[in-house]
């Protein structure tokens, strides 16, 4: 358990920044993008935001739990508005696979190997009582 965390937060984080750098990089087109799915265009920011920010949280181990609850909750939020008619292959399964990396990072934490445990020596969200 204490670096089971690590390769999975490695790959979503990273994941999540490559997504949201590529929104940075062309609001514009980001921005169209949501339009044309039916979202509004001010939304593009603060999810840009959302996944570059906490893609690095969840990359370097740092409000790992907070930053897994609000991808989880950005992933719900795209597997009920635009991919679930599309079904599950070719539709939502990305989206479920970073929804359930994220699902297993709330609960255990960002794991041995994170800034939250090596540099502040806890965690800053603790997951509740220790067994």
């Amino acid at each position: 358990m204490k670096f089971g965390p690590l390769p999975i937060r490695i790959v979503v984080g990273t994941a999540l920044i490559l997504h949201g750098w590529s929104k940075l990089s062309n609001l514009m087109g980001a921005q169209g993008f949501f339009n044309s799915i039916g979202l509004p265009s001010e939304l593009v920011f603060p999810i840009t935001l959302l996944e570059v920010i906490g893609g690095f949280a969840i990359l370097t181990g740092i409000l790992t739990r907070v930053a897994a609850g609000l991808i989880i909750l950005e992933m719900i939020g795209i597997i009920l508005h635009v991919k679930l008619s599309k079904g599950f292959v070719g539709g939502f399964e990305l989206e479920s696979l970073i929804m359930a990396i994220c699902i297993s990072l709330f609960i255990t934490g960002p794991g041995r190997i994170s800034i939250e445990n090596d540099a502040l020596k806890r965690e800053i969200f603790p997951g509740g009582k220790k067994s």
